[in-house]
């Protein structure tokens, strides 16, 4: 399959390659692939303006068993719309039952089919199979959702020698599609849908909060289209108890609409069915927003308004980028600063703007004045409070940032016996209240302080195997990074925030069904969140050496280039508006920063724990 099965050999390759700049006429003859010959080519170009696309080729008359595994393999991985090319290798009870969209699975390396015996006899049989194996890398639900996967796959597949024609076709295919990481890669890219927090009031009471949803979609494939149709659909299973869209349930494009694409100015109408057609504005402006973050980086210039439509064709509403900006609150926000802890250990904070790299002042408050030394801190997201853990890391402070503001007792003792045995660095949410975990080996457990202050709330975590090493909430208040260690091991776990009935005069808070993101690594040292649905990581593979990347929510990897090198990283800082600079604490260099296209530059040498608002 492409280059993931290109060192089979001598195997026929079943391809047609096609620029879709030449159109639908010319499909057949534009650039058509002779019958032999290396196709690994096809993959230099997977960002062109004008994509070559990759259709494969119908069964070949009187090909054997093989040929026919061969190109319906091959035919998995081509650009064909519906997957129709694969139809024609099925027999047609196989084909009207095989369901290419129920599930995808991602082998290390394509599957390399081999023939099995269906009988004890030398003479050819009217009956072939063959098994199918390979390392397991992931998976992609219907719901187009990719989870990491590992283990083995190993399934068969059954060929006859149908009566009439005399032809070999499959009539037992492998469940859904399968290729290899190398053609996944070539053939799916991830793309944020966006939902909007069910459960959290983060950021304003009117406002709703947007959360990204990854999915993935055929690249060359309308895809467009195949997000909005998505989008439509609904969240994905794990993120659905905490989020909510605008779209009343059943929504979809209006019947007959192919292709979806904006004009000239960038506007795209979207033409949905009846269900949509009672919706009011305040309500159609949100499912209107909730397109545009979704589309953002699916064209070239991305969408800068769009219409819905009634069934009828009429216009239900229509809303630009700007406006959706106002209308939810979106990870994207503008932090005015960057802090860290200074020499001193009071906590300062650096101008985002700022290009002298010098200019850092303590922040106004107790917190900057060095009344009580600090490990680390937490600002909050609106930027006029802070949380501080002591030097020893026993005691949390919370101060406001104004000047001349006093500090009073703790919020949180740890009884922790050593420093690392006692209180995580914080982290607050968009609604204001404050996150962190004590390390007590006693007592282990995650802490939520309303707005900062009061009695502690012990968080659900019965989902979780070890002891809570670092905490990050996301900006949409809905999901929360962890970095969870057991048996001298580090992982990095991406749960969602469920708030239930209230219970003692608060509301019952868990952290549901945490996910490993970082299976690759044996070791996370530090992580922040850096985008809707990406986090930035330090952490190594068995045997490897440390190393920083980024990684998505749903555990795949990000096609863009990793960090600049840095060693000895102890700590990460990074905003969720991916334009900010990186803040990394090195034991070699103190605090420094990474801006896009440069290279680290250093802020402070004696400086720690650098934080960004959250």
């Amino acid at each position: 399959m492409g280059a993931d099965r290109a060192a089979g050999g001598g195997r026929r390759p079943v391809r047609t390659v096609v620029s879709v700049a030449c159109g639908a006429v010319l499909l057949a003859g534009c650039a058509s692939m002779p019958d032999s010959g290396d196709l690994r080519g096809v993959e230099s170009t997977p960002r062109q303006d004008t994509p070559v696309r990759v259709f494969a080729l119908p069964p070949r008359e009187n090909a054997d068993a093989r040929e026919i595994v061969d190109g319906f393999l091959e035919a998995l991985t081509s650009d064909d719309p519906g997957f129709e090319t694969a139809h024609k290798y099925l027999t047609k009870y196989a084909s009207d039952r095989w369901d290419p969209k129920a599930s995808l699975t991602v082998l290390a390396a394509g599957p390399d089919p081999e023939q099995r015996s269906t009988s004890g006899r030398d003479e050819p049989s009217d009956t072939a199979e063959f098994s199918l194996e390979g390392d397991k890398v992931a998976t992609v639900d219907a719901q187009q959702a990719y989870a990491p996967a590992d283990g083995q796959y190993d399934k068969r597949l059954h060929l006859v020698r149908e009566k009439k024609s005399k032809q070999w076709r499959i009539d037992r295919p492998p469940p859904g599609v399968v290729m290899g990481k190398s053609d996944f890669l070539r053939n799916y890219t991830s793309v944020n849908r966006y939902y909007f927090a069910s459960n959290s009031s983060t950021g304003s009471d009117t406002q709703p909060v947007a959360v990204a949803d990854p999915v993935w979609v055929r690249k060359k494939v309308d895809p467009l289209t195949q997000t909005v149709s998505l989008l439509l659909a609904g969240p994905s299973r794990w993120l659905d108890p905490v989020v909510r869209s605008s779209y009343p349930t059943g929504t979809t494009l209006k019947k007959g609409i192919g292709s979806l694409a904006p004009d000239d100015q960038n506007r795209l109408t979207v033409p949905l069915n009846v269900k949509a057609n009672r919706i009011g504005q305040d309500k159609c402006k949100e499912m209107a927003a909730q397109l545009l973050f979704t589309l953002r980086d699916l064209t070239p210039t991305g969408v800068d308004e769009v219409e819905l439509q009634r069934s009828d064709g009429t216009r239900l509403c229509d809303l630009t980028e700007i406006a959706a900006e106002n209308l939810v609150v979106h990870e994207a926000a503008n932090d005015d600063y960057q802090y860290f802890v200074d020499g001193k250990h009071r906590l300062v904070r650096l101008d985002s703007d700022s290009d002298d790299l010098d200019a850092f002042e303590p922040v106004p408050g107790a917190l900057g004045e060095g009344e009580k030394p600090l490990r680390s801190a937490a600002v909050s997201r609106d930027e006029r409070k802070a949380a501080g853990v002591s030097l020893d890391g026993g005691s949390l402070y919370v101060g406001s940032l104004v000047s001349g503001a006093s500090l009073g007792e703790p919020v949180l003792r740890s009884k922790g016996k050593t420093e690392n045995d006692r209180l995580t660095t914080p982290s607050w949410d968009g609604d204001g209240d404050l996150w962190v975990a004590d390390r007590d080996p006693d007592r282990p457990r995650l802490l939520l302080l309303k707005q900062g202050a009061g009695q502690p709330v012990e968080v659900d975590t019965t989902g979780l195997d070890g002891r809570i090493d670092a905490v990050r909430v996301a900006a949409d208040g809905a999901r929360i990074a962890l970095i969870v260690e057991k048996g001298g091991k580090k992982s990095l776990y991406v749960g969602r925030i469920e708030r239930g009935d209230e219970a003692g005069g608060e509301k019952a808070v868990a952290v549901v069904e945490p996910r490993s993101v970082t299976p690759q690594l044996e070791e996370v040292t530090a992580m922040s969140w850096a985008g809707g649905s990406r986090l930035v990581v330090v952490g190594r593979e068995r045997g490897g050496v440390q190393q920083m990347a980024y990684v998505q929510v749903d555990g795949s990897t990000p096609v863009e280039a990793a960090p600049a090198a840095l060693t000895g990283v102890k700590a990460l800082a990074s905003s969720e508006n991916e334009q900010l600079p990186l803040l990394a604490y090195s034991e070699e260099d103190g605090i420094v920063r990474l801006s896009a296209g440069s290279k680290w530059q250093q802020v402070l040498k004696d400086g720690t724990a650098p934080v960004y608002p959250g």
